[in-house]
């Protein structure tokens, strides 16, 4: 066995790989780029070598700089991680010509399967159902379009070195061919040095289940089950969960043994993730295969029980996998919420900046749950526009599909972020809706259940209730600190513009009721845990728990309670009264004006300043985190000003152009 690893990653996986290396008794040397020097996994590991500047093409993507890191710690395996060099058959060789072990597959299984279009042609070899498509060179832009109307659109436009949802576009029709095309290309550019694309026919209304496999170096090869991946937005995996809701044990049998298959005809041996496109009657179609470790694997280690980094450590060391096939049982049910800096209320637009706080779930056993949180982020940190936005993998894990969402639910709501944008708000509302509850799942789930994109949602009863009950006893602590001596018991609680009467009494049990006006009803709160200046409230409504995420305001309170976020204010019978004569305040008219609506850089900016636009027209390009995001017109206008050019920094909601 090893004694000492290099982890040529950063963040969440490399904080993960180090807790097993840590476990095993190997020491850990982490690689570190300029922005990632007071990292929490330089913090943890044993050491810290930095390796470059801030973008990764620059510092995590340089061979010679992460072999020399290696020479000089004397390490003796690197540990890829995930994204970077992971999948990289050159760098794997070049590591085992130095004599260090690469802990992930043999450079020929990566070769033959980590590339997209060779991988399909093993896959059509080995007799594994494909989706149709086009996996040679495309030469041109007119190539693409030819090939794509052979196929039939809808054709879907992939990297054929991608992964992490980067570099796939979805054409519908000659135009998005024309335009998409040309994106991928510089995304897979960009993000993997590699800008050759492929083209397949896109299946309609398809989930997203994948294979783990796990193999050892003297030719055992095990699955250990499948995920359910389909909750997507923009090719990128939002919520993931094992098993799949969607199969029976014949088409998990049938999957699983396929999957072996192919990993065997490679040789394949460490931790691999083989993926199918599924119909919603069960039929399935070989779509990739990553050599690597998947960034959703918690929920297959919560099922399985097997540390998938451990077991990659010990195939590079050439140790024999100490179970087999009949050994491995689903136990269970894990669902994975992917926590990302970004703003859901603005079309899931990138966030950076320091997390001002960070407030984590407990993790291990909870009533009825357990909570696994993976994250490599700390309060205080900063999330960088260099790298992917995703600050944790939330994982809870129950005996049933049900109990794993209702534990994710209570997790969920004991996260609590501030100083950049993030998907928790969205992560909470996907938990309440009928149709992830039943299984019900697609790759267009989120563009069929949100098709307007995210803005809340609206209160159902409990969560109605928890707004009134919260914002009451908040009231009523602060009322009892600043000694009023009135000892009012009757107030108006206001949700937005929406009147609640409340009278405020004690139980025998000195629980806070309150009695509901022109309802024959009462709320009981017990077990308040908040006081002034606390971001979140804890407390036990009905007999059911509840966190609640809280802020004083001028007159009132901001307060989120799942996908639910109110302005919230408790006031006096009379104040209500004067306060519903109150006008509503206007939001400004900025129609007219094209904003970023990131930070980032300015790709390209496609228009002058008197020129005419149509709506639909491309205005601008903007990058960040690795993504190129193309801005839009909204309606036809002419152009009065540019506020930018290509190679510009900026920030979010600066204006790029104005419209006369």
């Amino acid at each position: 066995m090893f004694s000492k690893i290099l982890i040529a990653n950063r963040g969440e996986i490399a904080v993960r790989i180090i807790k097993t290396a840590r476990r095993m008794g190997i020491s850990t040397v982490v690689v570190h780029s300029d922005a990632d020097a007071g990292s929490m996994a330089v913090e943890m590991a044993d050491e810290a070598l930095h390796i470059g500047p801030s973008p990764a093409a620059e510092s995590y993507l340089v061979q010679d700089r992460i072999v020399e890191a290696v020479r000089r710690s004397g390490a003796e395996a690197v540990h890829p991680g995930f994204g970077f060099l992971s999948e990289n058959p050159v760098f794997a060789r070049r590591l085992e010509a130095e004599g260090i072990a690469f802990i992930g597959p043999n450079p020929h299984a990566i070769e033959a399967m980590g590339d997209k279009i060779t991988s399909k042609k093993f896959a059509a070899q080995a007799g594994v159902s494909t989706v149709p498509g086009y996996m040679g060179l495309i030469e041109s832009d007119e190539h693409a379009l030819r090939i794509a109307n052979e196929i039939g659109y809808p054709v879907m436009i992939k990297a054929s070195a991608g992964g992490g949802g980067k570099g796939i576009r979805v054409a519908h029709s000659d135009a998005d061919m024309a335009e998409g095309f040309s994106a991928v290309k510089a995304e897979a550019r960009t993000a993997f040095g590699d800008d050759r694309v492929f083209l397949e026919k896109f299946i309609i209304d398809p989930r997203h289940i994948e294979i783990q496999v796990l193999g050892d170096k003297h030719g055992t090869i095990v699955s250990l089950f499948d995920r359910e991946c389909s909750i997507q937005r923009r090719n990128q995996k939002v919520i993931e969960e094992a098993p799949s809701p969607l199969l029976d044990d014949a088409t998990r049998k049938a999957m699983s043994d396929q999957a072996v298959a192919l990993a065997r005809a490679v040789n394949y041996d460490s931790a691999g993730t083989v993926e199918f496109v599924a119909g919603q009657d069960r039929s399935f179609f070989f779509l990739e295969m990553n050599t690597r470790l998947q960034v959703e694997h918690p929920v297959t280690e919560l099922i399985t029980g097997v540390d998938l980094v451990e077991q990659m450590i010990r195939s590079a060391a050439g140790e024999r996998m100490a179970f087999g096939q009949d050994d491995l049982k689903i136990n269970g049910w894990a669902i994975e919420s992917r926590i990302y800096a970004e703003d859901p209320y603005r079309g899931f637009l990138p966030s950076i900046g320091r997390l001002v706080r960070y407030d984590q779930p407990e993790e291990g056993e909870q009533d009825g749950y357990t909570v696994r949180n993976d994250s490599g982020v700390r309060e205080g940190d900063e999330i960088s526009m260099f790298y992917d936005p995703m600050i944790a993998k939330l994982n809870t894990w129950a005996p049933t599909r049900i109990a794993a969402i209702d534990g994710m639910k209570r997790a969920l709501e004991d996260t609590h972020l501030q100083g950049v944008g993030h998907n928790v708000p969205f992560l909470a509302a996907v938990m309440d809706q009928d149709r992830f509850r039943s299984g019900r799942l697609s790759t267009s789930y989120i563009k069929d259940e949100f098709p307007d994109g995210f803005t809340g949602a609206a209160p159902d009863r409990r969560r109605l209730d928890i707004l009134i009950a919260t914002a009451a006893a908040m009231n009523e602590i602060l009322t009892e600190q600043s000694g009023d001596p009135s000892d009012r018991a009757d107030w108006i609680v206001l949700i937005d513009r929406d009147a609640h009467g409340v009278s405020l009494g004690y139980d025998d049990e000195e629980a806070l009721t309150l009695e509901l006006a022109g309802e024959d009803r009462a709320l009981h709160l017990s077990e308040i845990d908040w006081r002034p200046g606390l971001a979140q409230f804890r407390a036990v409504l009905d007999h059911e728990p509840f966190t609640a995420e809280v802020a004083r305001i001028a007159d009132g309170f901001n307060i989120r309670t799942g996908a639910t976020r109110a302005r919230v204010r408790v006031l006096t019978p009379r104040m209500a009264e004067l306060f519903a004569r109150l006008p509503e305040k206007q939001a400004a008219d900025t129609s007219k004006l094209i904003q970023s609506p990131m930070p980032g850089l300015v790709v390209s900016i496609a228009v002058t300043v008197g020129q005419e636009v149509k709506a639909g027209e491309t205005v601008a390009v903007i990058e960040a985190m690795k993504m190129q995001n193309i801005l839009k017109a909204e309606r036809d206008g002419v152009v009065k000003a540019v506020g930018a050019q290509a190679g510009d920094p900026v920030a979010a909601d600066d204006v790029l152009v104005e419209f006369r």
